[in-house]
């Protein structure tokens, strides 16, 4: 069975970091493009970043330069480390997991994590 479990989530500053976390289990994930995305009350989910698998990533404009996603393919753990945070991050953080080695939008995800919660304030 196939479950992704994503943490690290909470409440900071804005200009704070977190690293959040995902854990995989069930298959091995290096094969296939890993994504975060994330969604705010009364807000479609939005692609933050993913990685594929080659290893190249992309990101949101709007988190370019603050977040980097990375991936521990021994431990089968995605992260996305994120600094400089701002208010409007604020959202539930999730990952997924593309049945696709190198298609990475939101349709091409076959698995998702349950989320976490990442609250900013100013």
């Amino acid at each position: 069975q196939v479950q992704l479990v994503e943490s690290g989530g909470g409440s900071v500053q804005a200009g704070g970091s977190l690293r959040l976390s995902c854990v995989v289990s069930g298959f091995t994930y290096s094969s296939y493009c890993m994504g975060w995305f994330r969604q705010s009350p009364g807000k479609e989910r939005e692609g933050v970043a993913r990685v594929d698998s080659a290893g190249k990533t992309r990101y949101a404009d709007s988190v370019k330069g603050r977040f980097t996603i990375s991936k521990d393919n021994a431990k089968n753990v995605l992260y996305l480390q994120m600094n400089s945070l701002k208010p409007e991050d604020t959202a539930t953080y999730y990952c997924a997991v593309s049945g696709w080695r190198f298609a990475c939008g939101i349709s091409d995800m076959h698995y998702w994590g349950k989320g976490t919660l990442v609250t900013i304030s100013s």
